[in-house]
């Protein structure tokens, strides 16, 4: 297998509304960026990997094909992954597995996702269409037709997860709230940075239990674009590559009651530890210098730290209640405000989590760098109940 290094990233700005933008503009601006990054010229991409995850999002079946099209990548092969809120780190999987399997040497990996072009006509409001489009996602035998939502089947578990540890509190998701909206105001592409209090979330209204206004994240529309190459590919490019060391997938079962517990993600302790073992960390939280963990809410960020074995089961509310996940603290989580502060414009998230961690292992993250940093974590979770998780421990030489 091939060593695969990450030499050019490019995110644009996620925003609520573009409104001047097609889905296939957004993802031309993004991939810009990145071939500019790398110093490259897109005659040196081998294949493209697209991560979209909602067709009707986009208004368009087989969207992938028209970005193709726009980028001027036709006939260089392309395929596309959509795996729900996963499908960014999806796409970057598929294209780690092109190179490192020696089949290309250079893939262009490209999410995009523009949501709010799903209009109900009706009423001109994109809302409804959207929680309707991403509702299609659940069993449409059973679940779909009783009203099921992501923030339902997200708090079901962590609803449990309380019921059995005492944990995540209110309290405790406030937190992770204010620190990640308070990170995003140092994250020049971030969607929502506010300047949050715990009092500001805890009386924001609730959406579904436990989950207040400002435990979830928002969608978003926007692109995220990196280049992998191979390690001898790697020398035709500008910037030293960032090491994909380590990689991990898993898919749970689709209904929640055949899974083996309700109160964590068994997809993501599969992934996480498959990851670990590849990249051969032993020790997470003394190993690993900053993670990108996928926070469409603020229990599932909770969740995750145990799920990432940052710290033994039940225990996750004490990372946010003790510091160690602030931008200050031992291990920083969702430096760039992640999906709840910059936004989950779901095709491009995974990879902008990927390519916030490599801005930092470069050193190139401005004011909201972490000192040091050398090796990161990307969890990138989807589907019902998190059934999809890659994860990936990137580091720099």
């Amino acid at each position: 297998m091939k060593r695969v290094g990450i030499v050019g990233v490019g995110t644009t700005q996620f925003r609520s509304r573009w409104t001047e933008k097609t889905y296939f503009e957004l993802a031309f601006d993004a991939v810009k960026m990145a071939l500019e990054d790398a110093g490259a010229a897109k005659e040196q991409i081998d294949c493209v990997v697209y991560g979209i995850y909602n067709d009707f999002f986009e208004r368009q079946f087989q969207p992938d094909l028209f970005v193709h099209d726009y980028l001027g990548m036709a006939p260089k092969p392309g395929i596309r992954v959509s795996t729900g809120g996963a499908t960014g780190g999806s796409a970057l999987s598929a294209g780690f597995a092109q190179v490192a399997s020696g089949l290309y040497d250079v893939c262009l990996v490209v999410g995009v996702e523009k949501s709010a072009d799903c209009l109900d006509y009706e009423s001109g409001k994109s809302s409804p269409e959207v929680l309707k489009a991403i509702s299609y996602t659940a069993d449409m035998t059973y679940e779909q037709p009783t009203g099921r939502t992501a923030a339902g089947s997200f708090a079901l578990t962590t609803i449990a997860h309380l019921e059995k540890y005492g944990n995540p509190t209110e309290l405790q998701m406030a937190k992770v709230s204010v620190k990640n909206h308070t990170n995003a105001l140092l994250n020049p592409v971030s969607q929502s940075p506010i300047a949050l209090t715990v009092d500001d979330v805890m009386k924001s209204p609730m959406i579904a239990y436990p989950f207040k206004r400002y435990d979830n994240c928002l969608y978003s529309e926007g692109s995220a674009v990196l280049i992998l190459a191979s390690e001898d590919a790697a020398k035709r490019f500008r910037k030293q590559p960032v090491w994909i060391q380590g990689i991990g997938a898993a898919l749970d079962w689709a209904i929640i009651g055949n899974r083996k517990d309700l109160y964590s993600f068994e997809s993501s302790r599969i992934a996480a530890k498959k990851a670990y073992t590849m990249a051969g960390i032993q020790h997470p939280l003394e190993e690993i210098d900053l993670a990108e963990l996928h926070d469409a809410f603020t229990g599932t960020e909770l969740i995750a730290y145990e799920d990432c074995f940052f710290c033994e089961e039940g225990q996750g509310g004490r990372l946010i209640d003790d510091g160690i996940v602030e931008a200050s603290g031992k291990l920083p989580v969702n430096v760039s405000g992640g999906l709840i502060g910059c936004g989950h414009a779901v095709g491009a998230t995974g990879i902008m989590q990927t390519n916030e961690i490599v801005l930092h292992l470069r050193g190139e993250a401005g004011k909201r760098q972490v000192a040091g940093a050398r090796t990161g974590l990307v969890q990138s979770i989807g589907g019902p109940g998190a059934a999809w998780t890659v994860c990936l421990v990137l580091e720099r030489e």
